[in-house]
């Protein structure tokens, strides 16, 4: 986990300072180090991460829009229930896959992914521009010629990015924010227990579908390539499983 105090904050410069703030407080209420409904005393906490306390007030601001906390007179600034959290927010979705990733947030993102993506692909068939099948081969082609695992999830998200954008439909482009961080670390989690999967065929598949315009296939295929995403998903957790285990019998 991330360090929460002081040298948390030095270790990460590049961030910028109010960020590195932000995204502190965030992990503790994330983590549950301030629980739901607990009162932050603000000056207690301005001394603890040594940052001045307008700094602190700044990024309990940045919070406060993300449904994190909220403030009321007599009782002072504290943390909102998570059913007020925003989720969807672009740092939110981050900050959960920054900390030890918890098998049932992948699962969740999967089963968003399930009902996302083969609607996607589906459209995607019907609707897909020159422009749009341009970006897909573009992905495909990073796939095939990606060199580690940073390449390989940077093609990937390009891939997922284009699909969407396919759909010819702005809001579920918007669905994005959703998907990229999440399956970003889902993808690097992936690569670490099957560095040698090749992803290739099953989006070449999509693709292909997509360009013949068969909505059917399409939808088809990407449901096979979720599949694929399953099976990977199982041995992640299998593997996540089996550290902890050890961890365990260390302890």
């Amino acid at each position: 986990m991330r360090e929460s105090g002081v040298t948390g904050i030095q270790r990460g410069v590049s961030r910028g300072l109010h960020g590195q703030i932000v995204e502190v407080m965030a992990q503790r209420i994330l983590s549950g180090q301030i629980p739901e409904g607990a009162t932050i005393n603000v000056p207690e906490l301005q001394a603890d991460l040594g940052v001045s306390l307008t700094a602190v007030r700044e990024a309990l601001k940045v919070l406060t829009a993300k449904g994190l906390v909220d403030a009321r007179q007599k009782r002072g600034t504290f943390v909102r229930p998570r059913s007020d959290w925003n989720l969807l927010d672009a740092d939110m979705i981050r900050w959960h896959f920054d900390d030890d990733v918890r098998p049932e947030l992948l699962e969740e993102l999967h089963e968003v992914r399930g009902i996302v993506e083969p609607a996607a692909a589906r459209l995607a068939a019907l609707r897909a521009e020159s422009t749009h099948l341009e970006a897909l081969d573009a992905a495909l082609e990073e796939m095939a010629s990606a060199k580690d695992d940073l390449a390989a999830v940077d093609a990937d998200l390009k891939f997922h990015r284009a699909l969407l954008a396919a759909t010819g439909n702005e809001l579920l482009t918007k669905m994005e924010v959703i998907m990229e961080t999440g399956l970003a670390d889902r993808d690097r989690l992936v690569h670490k227990v099957k560095p040698s999967d090749d992803p290739l065929p099953s989006h070449k598949r999509v693709v292909d579908a997509v360009r013949s315009g068969d909505p059917a296939a399409a939808e088809a295929a990407m449901r096979e390539l979720l599949a694929k995403a399953a099976e990977d998903l199982t041995e992640v957790r299998g593997s996540s499983s089996a550290r902890t285990r050890g961890r365990g019998r260390r302890s």
